[in-house]
């Protein structure tokens, strides 16, 4: 990984820390770089012309290129959950004990602006080991990392969880420490997995430690949707997480739990209707489904819909995409001036697309 020289930070302790270093070294692409400053004070930082950010503990801007750096820090747990932390940000605070706090051996390496490696807990072996391993004891203080540990394995697909790490995110279950947890920071974390390259990984490291059953309780797993999550790779995050509640009963619940969008909650809820609809083909039936699906106003969703229910059943979507054109295509317009009054424009309209319909299939 290269670094430029950069005068705002000459003469500043600056080490890449994390992920970035993580992604180099596996040769993937880069993404955003997480920046440690050791040895220097929050007022020294503003006088270089950085723009703090931090709420809990000193985080800065970037003058120019507004990367984040962060103070070197320690922490102590001094409440429930993952908020429940005191920082210390002094200008004694070391590289070493800063990685120290970090959730997973592989994410706690930093890199000098020389280039230099700096790996005080064996993360280089167990990423050439393709293991995942929580650092130490404090892993178990904060219940994010268990999501955390779940998302990496749906992104990292090659690598395993330690024993040791599962028997500590079982732990932290059975305490109840993984109760603290807010649903936005669920969704979130959640989320990026069903958008990494195998969900699935994440659903089971979820299962196996007993996570799920406490943060989402209203959902259902069956090993359907662990193939279906897998298999949606090349569909948005809203068809996912339909396939990812297509088992579950309480989906409205678990909308609701979680805090889902709208836009998500509202794929998930159709996509069992578009479903059902599938094998009924009559003219009054597939008008019925198209506006259940509100699909006259959004044709793109319905085209959505379409593709994530063609990874449950086969059929002929290409058909209901044109029965949708036919419905498009009658001039609605027209149609109302046909009406003896305006109450019986709707009704109207819908003869003349029930029309189409019937024409087509003729």
């Amino acid at each position: 990984m290269t670094v430029v020289a950069d005068p705002a930070l000459t003469g500043l302790q600056v080490y890449i820390v994390g992920g970035a270093v993580r992604d180099a070294l596996l040769g993937l692409a880069a993404g955003d770089r997480d920046w440690v400053v050791v040895g220097t004070t929050p007022e020294e930082m503003v006088a270089r012309e950085f723009i703090p950010v931090g709420g809990d503990f000193p985080v800065f801007l970037h003058p120019r290129t507004k990367e984040e750096y962060a103070l070197a820090r320690t922490e102590r747990k001094s409440g429930r959950g993952y908020k429940g932390f005191t920082f210390y940000t002094g200008a004694d605070v070391t590289l070493e004990e800063d990685l120290k706090r970090r959730d997973l051996t592989v994410n706690a390496m930093a890199q000098s602006m020389a280039g230099d490696l700096i790996d005080p807990l064996n993360g280089l072996k167990d990423l050439q080991s393709r293991v995942f391993r929580h650092v130490g004891p404090a892993f178990e203080e904060d219940p994010v990392r268990i999501l955390r540990l779940a998302r990496f394995a749906a992104r990292l697909t090659d690598f395993s969880v330690a024993p040791e790490t599962l028997s500590v995110c079982q732990r932290m279950v059975s305490t109840g420490e993984v109760d603290a947890l807010v649903p936005e920071r669920v969704w979130q974390e959640l989320s990026r997995g069903l958008m990494s390259d195998k969900p699935s990984r994440m659903l089971a490291i979820l299962l196996e430690s007993g996570a799920s059953a406490r943060v989402m309780p209203e959902w259902h797993h069956t090993v359907r949707v662990a193939q279906l999550v897998d298999a949606a790779a090349s569909l948005p995050l809203s068809a996912r997480y339909a396939l990812f509640c297509l088992d579950t009963q309480a989906r409205a619940e678990l909308a609701k739990r979680l805090r889902v969008p709208t836009e998500c909650v509202d794929v998930a809820r159709l996509l069992p209707v578009v479903l059902a609809g599938m094998a009924r083909c009559t003219p009054e039936d597939t008008l019925s489904l198209i506006e259940t699906c509100d699909a006259i106003r959004k044709p793109e969703r319905f085209d959505l819909l379409l593709e994530t229910a063609s990874l449950v059943e086969v059929f002929d979507a290409q058909w209901w995409r044109l029965s949708l054109q036919t419905v498009l295509s009658v001039d609605a317009g027209a149609a109302a001036q046909t009406a003896s009054e305006p109450a019986r424009i709707k009704q109207v309209v819908r003869a003349a697309r029930l029309a189409a319909l019937s024409d087509r299939s003729d």
